[in-house]
């Protein structure tokens, strides 16, 4: 695809067409009573509080997970309703409902949030227990469905709620505004979308329909305040404004940190909390995890790229008791680095175990599943799965995944986040009040991209704590601007030419406003 020179009116025209001019507002929300089996679960869970049963949660670790969790937290609080709440442990009970977690759980019903609809066994052993059970979750359903008194799950063939693509949170978000009207108990639904913000962005939903929506709420509501945890980040400056970007880079591997490396009710304590020093304590606690993410992070990605060779077509890369909880991170990084789909794992007790992340329109998934017969666990989707396997079968793996990328990679591959090429003197504070109006960004909507050709390098310095980053004033059109490169790799010098491809950020210090170009990438011009 031949990319042309943009002017301000032709990135209007694109990204109003990724819209198709439907801009949702939160009265077009579909009813909840759009989901298959939402009256079954509210009428069981009514008849539970009024016979004053025992109702247990159960989420999963992950941001989705925990606001899902936190949310049902949020509602059985407001009704003066004692219940237990579980959110698994990825390290003891592995992900979702499982025997260990019915095991530690005394109830009558059980509710899941954000996972259970490939809990067939947890859902028989619930059955011979005697424990009712409502799965609430959004990801794909198989062909045989648990055994459940209620399934909420809007990719059920049969469910007519009308959007697909959304989250547990949404969901449980859904479960909790019919639960209100049932029981006649009024509930600030548009507070809670504060949460369902969190949910969204972090698990990485397509920001337009009612995603959109509610997230734009979501963002409304957490800029105003009334959150003990928001104002516990500003407070440790962890954010200038709260955005999907905020979320996105800061927030959710903050939340995810207690997941992946201790136990994620960590997170939901810190987004339940109900006074600022109690925040601050838990915060402290996630600001702690999520540095040894990094450190450990850092650790892993450094040793995985240095494993991987000239010729791959995929990254495999196995390490030797390299922590679980991180190799997903790693994946992303190093298929980043490379430029391809990475599978990153951790080696225990001749069991090679962890993730893999795609890149540029590769079916990860597809792709791995040419391998699934050595597979001892395999689950995931386009852009990103896990998986296990006997440590012996790691070449075979190896071999037959690298035989097979070229059937699933497009060497063609343009970044569609990319609109165009565009002069710097097309960039002003006209520009980026424009893109704005078309935020939040992310998933389905990305934040524009654009190249520059004939780009003069003026200056480069070397910044952050470990000289990672470059900074560069850049040349072209006549005009000058503030250029980043993040986790730098570029070898380009000062005086030479070069062709950019970045991202417009609008930097405010002072009551000053200065344009920055986020670089994707920084190579040598050739015209």
């Amino acid at each position: 695809m031949k990319l042309k020179e943009l002017t301000k009116e032709q990135i209007y025209s694109i990204l109003y067409k990724r819209f198709n001019g439907e801009f949702l507002t939160l009265k077009d929300l579909p009813s909840p009573s759009t989901f298959k089996d939402m009256a079954k679960g509210v009428n069981r869970v009514k008849k539970a509080i009024l016979n004053k049963e025992k109702i247990a949660i159960v989420g999963d670790y992950d941001v989705d997970g925990v606001v899902s969790t936190t949310l049902m937290r949020l509602f059985f609080k407001h009704i003066n309703y004692d219940i237990d709440w579980i959110i698994p442990n990825r390290f003891k009970d592995g992900y979702g409902l499982s025997q260990s977690v019915i095991q530690r759980v005394d109830a009558n019903l059980i509710i899941t949030v954000d996972n259970a609809i490939a809990a067939l066994e947890a859902a028989k052993l619930c059955k011979e227990k005697g424990i009712d059970l409502i799965i609430t979750d959004h990801h794909n359903v198989g062909e045989i469905l648990p055994e459940a008194r209620a399934i909420i799950n809007q990719k059920q063939k049969d469910c007519p709620f009308p959007f697909k693509e959304i989250c547990g949170a949404q969901i449980a978000w859904y479960f909790i505004v019919a639960l209100a009207k049932e029981l006649k108990t009024p509930i600030d639904a548009k507070y809670l979308l504060g949460f369902v913000a969190l949910a969204i962005v972090a698990d990485i939903m397509p920001l337009n329909g009612i995603n959109r929506v509610m997230l734009i709420a979501g963002l409304q509501q957490l800029k105003r305040g009334k959150y003990p945890f928001v104002e516990a980040l500003k407070i440790r400056g962890y954010f200038k404004e709260f955005n999907a970007e905020a979320i996105a880079y800061y927030i959710a591997p903050l939340l995810n940190s207690a997941g992946r490396l201790e136990d994620a009710s960590i997170a939901s304590e810190f987004l339940l909390s109900s006074s600022i020093e109690e925040a601050l304590e838990y915060l402290d606690e996630l600001i702690s995890l999520n540095t040894q993410r990094k450190s450990l992070e850092a650790k892993f990605t450094k040793k995985a790229i240095s494993e991987v060779k000239e010729n791959d077509k995929i990254a495999v890369i196995a390490g030797e008791d390299w922590h679980e909880g991180v190799v997903g991170i790693v994946a992303s990084r190093v298929a980043n680095y490379f430029k391809m789909p990475a599978l990153v794992l951790s080696q225990k007790d001749k069991i090679c175990k962890g993730s893999g992340r795609s890149y540029g329109d590769c079916n990860l998934f597809e792709l791995v599943s040419t391998a699934k017969e050595h597979f001892l666990k395999f689950g995931g989707h386009k852009s990103a799965l896990g998986l296990s396997f006997e440590k012996d079968s790691l070449e075979e793996i190896k071999e037959i995944l690298n035989k097979n990328a070229s059937k699933f990679i497009n060497s063609n591959f343009v970044d569609d986040s990319i609109l165009g090429i565009l002069p710097f003197s097309q960039i002003d504070l006209e520009l980026l009040n424009m893109l704005e109006q078309f935020e939040p960004y992310g998933e389905a909507n990305p934040k524009p991209k654009f190249i520059t050709k004939d780009v003069k390098v003026v200056a480069i310095k070397e910044i952050g704590a470990k000289k990672e980053h470059k900074r560069f004033i850049l040349e072209n059109s006549n005009k000058h601007f503030v250029a980043l490169e993040f986790r730098a790799k570029s070898e380009v010098k000062v005086g030479e030419k070069v062709e950019i491809t970045y991202t417009l950020h609008k930097n405010e210090f002072n009551n000053q406003i200065e344009i920055n170009l986020f670089l994707e990438e920084i190579t040598s011009y050739s015209p």
